[in-house]
């Protein structure tokens, strides 16, 4: 059987876990006290009968305990969930303790009023941008500091010794077989393959300009042209005369060519020293029907 003044007692005057005492009062740590402070109307250990609000993520619920459920500790508090409405909740207050003493009823209102106010300034604060204030590591940022320094002195290190290394070996003082690294090899070979490239680019000489005689071979088919064409007619034209003015127009085609072959060929001989390649000669056979004789002429 439980009896709440000597539980009271015991917690009182002995000793409790949940009780803060500080200068200003006691207090209590408890999370189902409804006021917070430690004394025997608020106490929910030495109270039988006692009624809470608590929050649950943003959702406030109604607790109530009785003596009949104190035999069952895991169905010991009741919990009903109020509405967001502060007016139904407070309908809901007095509908669930409507017999309850009014201490009680009062400190549950009064309770989900300030629960109310509290939830409603922490929705103004989440949409307000604020400011937010950042502590700076100084162990880490003077760990860092010094690392910095200690990788920069290191890089130049190693810069000097491979310049002095590559002054060594310029100078040939390691002779001509020494081992030397794939990488610092191939990047050496690198450097010297666009030092080379640059250098080319800036030794780049302008093209020499020539100037060359055109239409050679176009004015040597013409004469060419010209001259089988001429063969040609005066081929046709014996075809029609009689045998006695064949032997006079031989003498004087004879004549003809004579002129046309010694002209071509002096033509040829003064194009032969400007021409750097060697053309192949050109054969014309000019026959007569009647004559047994061929006259021939080379370019």
């Amino acid at each position: 059987m439980q009896h709440d003044e000597v539980i009271w007692q015991v917690i009182r005057h002995n000793h409790c876990s949940f009780m803060a005492k500080i200068t200003t009062g006691n207090f209590c740590r408890n999370p189902y006290n409804i006021t917070g402070v430690c004394n025997r109307s608020s106490c929910p250990l030495a109270n039988s009968r006692y009624a809470t609000i608590r929050d649950h993520d943003g959702v406030f619920y109604l607790y109530m305990k009785t003596i009949e459920r104190a035999h069952k500790p895991n169905e010991l508090w009741e919990r009903v969930k109020l509405p967001r409405n502060y007016e139904k909740a407070l309908e809901i207050i007095d509908k669930h303790l409507m017999y309850w003493p009014k201490f009680l009823v009062h400190k549950a209102k009064q309770r989900l009023t300030k629960m109310t106010q509290m939830r409603i300034r922490m929705r103004k604060l989440a949409l307000k941008t604020r400011e937010k204030i950042m502590t700076t590591p100084r162990k880490e940022i003077k760990r860092e500091s010094r690392r910095e320094k200690k990788a920069e002195t290191a890089a130049e290190l190693d810069k000097s010794i491979e310049k002095e290394l590559l002054e060594r070996l310029n100078g040939g003082l390691y002779g001509d077989i020494h081992n030397i690294l794939p990488n610092y090899f191939n990047k050496i070979l690198d450097e010297n393959e666009l030092q080379a490239v640059s250098d080319d680019d800036d030794d780049v000489v302008e093209p020499e300009i020539e100037y060359v005689q055109g239409y050679d071979d176009l004015e040597e088919e013409d004469d060419i042209e010209d001259f089988g064409g001429f063969a040609i007619d005066e081929s046709l034209k014996n075809n029609d005369d009689t045998p006695e003015d064949e032997e006079e127009m031989d003498t004087v085609d004879r004549k003809r060519l004579k002129i046309r072959s010694e002209s071509a060929r002096r033509k040829v001989e003064e194009d032969e020293p400007r021409k750097s390649k060697k053309k192949a000669r050109v054969l014309v056979e000019v026959e007569n029907e009647d004559a047994s004789e061929r006259q021939r002429e080379t370019f």
